[in-house]
Order: C-alpha cells, then structure tokens, then sequence
C-alpha cells in the first residue's frame, strides 16, 4: 500500500467511526487566531479558561487586545501557562495585523497562502503549527496541520522517517488528501450515534467548525482533529493502547 493509499485509508476510516470533529471551536477567526497562541504548551482545558477570561474581560477582539494593558492581558490569559509571552505575542500580532492589513483579519486572509504563511512565520511566537493553525481554521486556506501527534503515528506505522521535517510531513497529507477530497466525507453509521467527547477529539458545533469551506479545506480539517483523537486516547507516548486504535490494522505488524 503506498503513501497516499493508506493516509487515505486512514481518514475513511477515522471519519466513518467518529464523524465530524468540529474543529475549530470558536465564535470568531479572532478566536481562533487568539486560540492558536495560547494552546502552545498548554491543554485546551487551559485554553478555554484563559478565552473565558479574555471574553469577560472584553479583550476577545483586535480591539481588545489593541488596547488591552499588558498587565491586565496577562492577568486575563493566566491559565495558558507562558502568559507573560503569549500576551506580548499576542500584541505583536495585532500590530502586525494593524501595520499591514489595516487592523482587518478579512483583508490578512485575501493574501496568498505561500506569501501570507510566510509572514505569519516571521511574527514572533509562530512556527508552523501555529502558522497553519491560522490559515487553515481562521482563514480557510488548504494547508494541512501537523502536529506531534500526526508525526508519532506516521513514524509508528512507518509512514515517515524520523527525519522527515515538518513541511514534509504537511506535504505529504495534502498531497494524499487534497484529490477526490468529497469522496472522503461521508460519515458511517456509529459517527452519529456520538453524543460526546469520550472518542475522537470531537468539540460541540460552533460558528467557525460550522462554516461554509470547500471539500479539501474540510478534509485537512477533520483529518487533523481526528489525529488528535488518535494521539490522545491510543497512540500516546508512552504505553500506547495499539489493541484498541481504530488504526491498528494498518500498523506494520498486523500487514
């Protein structure tokens, strides 16, 4: 089974259990642009509190942010963990934002993806995680998010090298995803009978995890949340639960 087969596989299979994970969840692209700051070396549980804060704070818009006094931004963001950090990252991103998009995340995201990626990864705080975090649940841009998570499962199942960077990893999944991404969309009979979290890493609807967006950009979108289901409840780090993972058919040992 080549490459793209079996990532390809690996989706239908994921998606046909589990359904629709509803990433990501926010009201807002500002949210979720705020969202993808904070969850960097922090759990969503984290994330929420600290989106929580900001919102009773009023501080959940470019505005807020713009004129938000560092203490009390940092105050509002607690929770996440490196609040101090993230609340300087997320003033740079707003004078970034104000400098050369007139403070307007609409016009940020008319940008070319390659040229608008490239930007974002200049910003201070922003590697390519949070870059295409960015593009692909705020701005519907098609990039594929890759995660600790997507590299232990694809080295465990012999998909990918150790060695293989990062950009080579999100390549490969657009490229195995990106074709006949309709055909992949349809959801099995148990996905919905879910009435909660406790498999995939599934979130309630919200406005943005239910806004219109094309086939592609939806499939690189589940995909990821469904990873993350993977990563969380069986293949983690250490004493990975492969006898219950929905995916262990495909692991090398069971070929």
């Amino acid at each position: 089974m080549n490459t793209n087969t079996a990532i390809r596989d690996y989706f239908r299979t994921l998606y046909r259990a589990w359904g629709r994970q509803h990433w990501w969840p926010a009201e807002s692209a500002f949210e979720v642009v705020v969202g993808a700051y904070l969850t960097q070396n922090t759990s969503w549980t984290n994330v929420e509190r600290a989106l929580d804060g900001l919102r009773r704070a009023r501080m959940l818009s470019v505005a807020g942010i713009r004129r938000a006094p560092s203490a009390k931004l940092e105050q509002a963001i607690r929770s996440s963990g490196y609040f101090r950090q993230k609340a300087f990252r997320l003033k740079t991103f707003v004078r970034f934002l104000d400098r050369r998009y007139g403070g307007s995340l609409a016009s940020m995201f008319t940008r070319p993806t390659a040229e608008l990626r490239e930007e974002l990864l200049a910003l201070d705080g922003v590697g390519p995680e949070t870059a295409d975090s960015i593009l692909l649940y705020a701005g519907n841009h098609p990039v594929f998010v890759v995660d600790a998570y997507t590299r232990r499962i694809v080295e465990r199942h012999g998909l990918a090298s150790a060695k293989m960077t990062y950009d080579e990893i999100r390549e490969m999944f657009e490229e195995a995803l990106g074709p006949s991404p309709k055909e992949l969309l349809t959801p099995g009979p148990l996905a919905a009978d879910l009435a909660d979290n406790s498999l995939g890493s599934s979130h309630p609807p919200s406005r943005m995890s239910t806004a219109q967006r094309t086939s592609t950009i939806q499939v690189f979108n589940e995909m990821h949340g469904l990873i993350v289901g993977v990563g969380k409840h069986y293949c983690k780090k250490s004493q990975p639960a492969c006898e219950q993972c929905p995916l262990r058919k495909f692991l090398p040992a069971a070929q």
